[in-house]
């Protein structure tokens, strides 16, 4: 009997069809990928909430039709929904947001299962290429209280650009630096939210999810350098305390003052800053690629100069209407995260899978997937032109 296009099969055959019905929580993963609660997402199916609660719980299972539909407003193919989540690397850290609590928790949500999705297809193709080997510094703080000194920052940052051969001159690509260490980069558009960038750990690779629609190349550049200050940091931080907003505030503060010392080093920096003028920063920002106002702060973390003369500067960057929009911010240019799309140039190239192949393994949407690996829009498209044509026996 069918109700509220539901179909209720009896246990022997809930059983018998293990293998090919709903997974519960693929309905919530995909439902929370798109923003929807269950109530947005029921209407949208043309059904009732609780039809959507009983799915979401595993009580219930879609009839064919119910279930297209479904597949249609969450936009994965039905494939996604009656297989088992792909193999990931090992436990997940926490997730490092900027901010925690009822505004962002629908952000979060989604945010937690894009990282969910960016392991398990970074997984999929570590089984058949060679990602450059995981090399990041990890340091804990000598405070019982768990937070760094200023100075204890300030050398994790020198003591990694020294491990890594940076030298004390500006990093020509941040991108390509974490990437060259083994961190697992995505840059990913995520309509009308305001996320900068997050980072975690899955088993021991590191992962950072930035946001494409950040509209400052410097500003992208800092985003990673404070999320490579989570990762170098913060590994042994648990979720208790990032939720805590107190905690984390200190914990924010920290991987701001590792990105400012690992971007502008004490030791070169201020051999180049001659002025209190703003003016003379726009020549240091082409040459560091960090923001203004980010220089500013550094000079004032390093005492360049005194409180006066950063109230001034601040005051000249309000004037000048430069608190969002710099000097040279359409001009250098944004850089790309590049390992995931050569993972899957050289499974095309070595004829190892087919675009549909890859997509088919990876069971989500192909656009989803050339989002996640910085690829061309439909590089993933199958070509559906078949053009027979005779020839000449």
């Amino acid at each position: 009997m069918t109700t509220d296009n539901i179909v209720q099969f009896p246990s022997a055959a809930r059983v018998s069809n293990a293998g090919r019905r709903l997974i519960p929580s693929k309905l919530t993963g995909a439902r929370v990928l798109m923003r929807l609660n269950q109530s947005e997402l029921a209407r949208e199916v043309g059904i009732t909430r609780q039809a959507i609660s009983a799915f979401e719980r595993g009580e219930k299972v879609p009839d064919p039709t119910t279930m297209g539909r479904i597949s249609e407003t969450l936009k994965q193919p039905i494939s996604f929904f009656i297989s088992e989540s792909l193999p990931v690397f090992g436990n997940e850290s926490p997730h490092f947001f900027r901010a925690f609590g009822p505004k962002t928790k629908k952000r979060n949500l989604m945010c937690d299962e894009l990282g969910k999705t960016l392991v398990q297809t970074a997984k999929f193709f570590d089984e058949f290429i060679n990602y450059p080997s995981i090399d990041v510094p990890a340091y804990s703080p000598q405070d019982e209280s768990g937070r760094y000194s200023g100075e204890e920052i300030e050398c994790a940052a020198e003591e990694c650009r020294k491990a890594w051969g940076l030298g004390v001159g500006p990093i020509s690509n941040v991108i390509s630096l974490l990437e060259s260490k083994g961190i697992i980069i995505s840059r990913y558009e995520v309509d009308n939210e305001n996320i900068e960038a997050f980072s975690f750990w899955n088993g021991e690779r590191p992962f950072i999810f930035m946001a494409s629609n950040k509209d400052s190349a410097v500003r992208a550049r800092f985003d990673l350098a404070h999320e490579l200050g989570h990762l170098v940091l913060h590994r042994w931080v648990g979720a208790d305390e990032i939720e805590d907003p107190k905690t984390l505030k200190l914990i924010e503060v920290e991987a701001n003052r590792f990105a400012g010392a690992f971007l502008l080093p004490r030791k070169s920096f201020p051999n180049e800053v001659f002025s209190p003028r703003l003016d003379g920063f726009i020549s240091l920002k082409e040459r560091w690629k960090v923001a203004i106002q980010a220089m500013v702060y550094r000079c004032k973390n390093l005492g360049i100069f005194d409180e006066d003369q950063v109230t001034n500067l601040y005051k000249q960057i309000s004037y000048r209407k430069m608190r969002k929009r710099e000097p040279l911010d359409d001009v250098i240019p944004f850089e790309k995260p590049k390992l995931l799309q050569r993972a899957v140039d050289l499974l095309l190239d070595a004829n190892r899978f087919s675009a549909d192949e890859i997509v088919t393994n990876l069971q989500l949407n192909r656009e989803m997937i050339e989002r996640l690996c910085g690829l061309q829009e439909n590089a993933l498209k199958i070509s559906s032109n078949i053009d027979p044509k005779p020839t000449l026996k």
